[in-house]
């Protein structure tokens, strides 16, 4: 069935295929459509995952600068979930999160918020990502 949906989708690859990242190693995973963004969210809604979700923007300077430092985290902690939006390309997703202004972290479990970081404050992200991962 997993076929069946990726070719749907016009996609072979799995979710963190949907587009390279500026670092061929990275463990964060980027989505630009909102089916491929939803099953995917729902894929892990029922896990007692972290998820550390960061809406960005192209166009967006701290949003830049966040960007190495999530990978980073992405590399030091395994057990986490680390995905990357545009809110330019899924305003609705970024609506659905009450996302005002960017670089914004939203931390979720089982498909809950648990927390959230506002701006490029890398660390106050780390600490709360090291508070919730357990």
């Amino acid at each position: 069935m997993g076929s069946f949906l990726s070719s749907l989708l016009g996609s072979s690859g799995s979710p963190s295929e949907d587009s390279p990242s500026s670092s061929e190693s990275s463990r964060v995973s980027t989505f630009h459509s909102a089916p491929r963004w939803q099953l995917h969210f729902n894929s892990v809604k029922e896990s007692p995952k972290l998820m550390v979700i960061d809406f960005s923007a192209s166009w967006c300077g701290p949003c830049k600068f966040m960007e190495p430092v999530l990978n980073e985290m992405a590399a030091k902690f395994t057990d986490v979930d680390f995905v990357k939006l545009d809110v330019d390309e899924l305003p609705d997703v970024a609506q659905e999160f009450g996302v005002q202004a960017m670089p914004t972290f939203v931390l979720v479990k089982q498909g809950k918020e648990v927390d959230r970081v506002v701006g490029a404050q890398k660390n106050e992200l780390e600490k709360k990502v090291e508070k919730n991962r357990c």
